[in-house]
């Protein structure tokens, strides 16, 4: 049953054809597991993972722990649908540990994420706390290496 997801989520860009024999199975086969995956809401989507740093394209990417108080009977689902409803906002999750709610959020520069965090999520009448961490550089994303090992480092040491 995961042979097929499994293969997926590594290469959303695999054919049906490509599928059926890496997983020695018929093309109508793959077809109709992936129409039953999708129909199942088990494949929910298909994403390209874009080495952003290569295009002159500029954001920025932050990583916010969110301590929260659920509400009585709501519990965390509706805060965190309170989150994901903003464009900026690209993924919510709920953690274990020091801080409920993880989210990322992207934006076009420091001030823009930093007036996202205190116009948006700060005001909120659940939100206890935030810690807002920016991200430098991605090593890796869904699986995907995005920097080869090849790109070379070209920061300069700086003296004392």
């Amino acid at each position: 049953m995961y042979e097929i997801l499994d293969l997926l989520d590594k290469n959303s860009d695999l054919t049906a054809e490509e599928i059926a024999v890496m997983t020695d199975s018929t093309v109508d086969e793959v077809k109709n597991t992936i129409a039953e995956y999708k129909k199942a809401g088990i494949i929910v989507g298909q994403k390209t993972v874009i080495n952003w740093r290569k295009t002159d394209r500029e954001f920025v990417t932050a990583f916010i722990e969110v301590k929260v108080t659920p509400q009585h009977g709501r519990g965390f689902d509706q805060i965190a649908e309170s989150f994901y409803q903003y464009e900026q906002v690209k993924s919510v999750f709920l953690m274990s540990g020091a801080y409920d709610l993880a989210l990322i959020i992207e934006g076009s520069t420091l001030a823009e994420v930093a007036m996202f965090v205190s116009e948006k999520l700060s005001p909120m009448d659940t939100v206890i706390s935030t810690a807002t961490h920016f991200v430098l550089k991605k090593y890796k994303a869904d699986g995907i290496f995005i920097e080869s090992k090849s790109d070379k480092d070209e920061r300069q040491v700086m003296g004392v």
